[in-house]
């Protein structure tokens, strides 16, 4: 077998979760020190011993972290907000117990400020490390070369996942099946018969196999070839798009099965979670609430006749109707609960058109929120009778309300806001709610909260 030669881009991949490591390091020493030099006396004596503890206790975090679970080329923040902060926890578990077993004196305060820096600085750390590598991956930088055996829809599904996000780092060479569709847009390297060959001649680092497992001499030949070139290699199953929920690889014995994983908001500990944050935030909100409501509505009351507030009703949780508030931004119509807002929509005021580009007629909601109708963030509540229509026209309209509808919601940060006088953009938001209920955290709700902020000082095209 002829040996590859190494290629220059990836050449120093396998360093880069060392390189992170050494950087959480030297944080966590940086924050000790500056730890000893801010609390007086913080460690009285076994200073050296307490500095040898400090980087054992990494270890264990190290164990963590090698098993996978934060360092993906799919780099998510919320999720490497939620993996820095597990990885705190973990130092600060095996640091405070060794300490405790050899009994060795460290402040409390001491202990309390190392632990509290940390827990804003090692996030911080690495969404900017990851950042990094995120620009470094889409300028050609740190990237897995691969090629796809099979042309399908779900090899076409891959392919659009990848280049949606050049971050990636993914760089497909080509695609192997005996046949190719005239309109396929990827590039076609012959059958699977002509993947050996190519990948003792190029430098491939991963296969995706998105045949069927039916065809068990083609996919032990492609794991055999995969093995005999040091390559990594990934089976894709072919689910429908229907199908479009996290799944999780358990066994039973030897046999490997993919089970649904159920919505994360379905456990009691993260409803509390959230309605607690709902609660604080909408609180906080409501406190200044008066310095913003008083100029607003002398704007509404002296632009046109009629009521502040505009309350219509609205489909919420599971299906139940409420009351949503917002800034009257419209003339008294009789289209109200009927026509969504166009861009040069004549019923709208002046006052009214400024309030909805700056998203400023949406702040009433925070009384929603605050009731336990809304949450901050969630799928956008429609009116009922768009409730009405989409739940026959679309496939799991319906799953967007098994949580409290939100101010902002993944959909609206993704550009899916506004007017949807096409059927496809309703499925579109659709997807992204559902997307976000299946795969709920809090630090995704937080990641929506900035992009959203970001959005309304930037201007929205959709925001009309």
């Amino acid at each position: 077998m002829a040996i590859r030669e190494v290629s220059q881009k990836g050449r120093y991949g396998k360093y880069t979760q060392a390189v992170l490591n050494l950087i959480d390091l030297l944080v966590i020493n940086f924050l000790f020190a500056l730890t000893l030099w801010v609390v007086p006396g913080a460690a009285p004596c076994n200073t050296r011993e307490m500095w040898l503890l400090l980087n054992l206790a990494y270890l264990p975090c190290c164990v963590w972290i090698s098993r996978g679970t934060h360092y993906r080329r799919t780099i998510l923040m919320d999720h490497v907000i939620r993996q820095s902060v597990i990885t705190v926890c973990i130092h600060a578990l095996f640091f405070l117990a060794l300490i405790s077993f050899l009994r060795l004196d460290l402040r409390t305060r001491a202990a309390v400020m190392f632990y509290s820096c940390m827990l804003l600085m090692l996030p911080l750390t690495w969404i900017i490390t990851r950042f990094i590598i995120k620009q470094l991956r889409r300028r050609g930088f740190n990237t897995t070369s691969i090629v796809i055996v099979g042309i399908n829809p779900t090899s076409e599904r891959l392919l659009n996942e990848i280049e949606a996000d050049p971050g990636f780092g993914y760089k497909v060479k080509g695609f192997f099946d005996d046949i190719c569709p005239d309109d396929f847009r990827g590039k076609h390297l012959g059958s699977i018969d002509n993947l050996e060959d190519f990948v003792r001649r190029h430098t491939i680092h991963q296969i995706f196999y998105t045949y069927t497992a039916n065809n068990n001499d083609d996919l032990s030949r492609a794991v055999k070839i995969a093995d005999d070139n040091v390559c990594d290699f990934y089976y894709v199953p072919r689910i429908t798009r229907v199908v479009n929920r996290p799944f999780s690889l358990n066994t039973i014995g030897s046999v490997p099965v993919l089970c649904t994983q159920p919505n994360p908001l379905s456990k009691m500990v993260n409803r509390l979670i959230k309605r607690s944050f709902d609660l604080t935030v909408s609180g906080l909100f409501l406190l200044f609430y008066p310095l913003i409501y008083i100029p607003i509505a002398i704007a509404i009351k002296m632009s046109s006749t009629g009521p502040v507030y505009f309350k219509q009703e609205r489909t919420g949780y599971r299906g139940n109707s409420f009351l949503c508030y917002k800034f009257r931004t419209m003339k008294i119509n009789a289209n109200a609960d009927k026509c969504q807002a166009t861009r040069n929509d004549p019923r709208k005021t002046r006052v009214g058109d400024f309030l909805r580009r700056t998203s400023l007629d949406e702040l009433p909601q925070f009384i929603n929120v605050w009731k336990g109708d809304m949450s901050i963030v969630g799928p956008r509540p429609h009116m009922l009778r768009h409730t009405k229509e989409y739940t026959e026209l679309i496939h799991r309209y319906m799953v967007r309300h098994m949580v409290k509808p939100g101010i902002t919601g993944w959909a609206q940060v993704n550009g899916y806001r506004g007017i949807t006088d096409e059927l496809w953009k309703m499925e579109r938001r659709v997807e992204f709610d559902t997307w976000y209920i299946e795969n709920w955290s809090f630090f995704l709700d937080l990641k929506i909260m900035v992009r959203t902020i970001i959005n309304a000082f930037k201007g929205e095209s959709n925001a009309f």
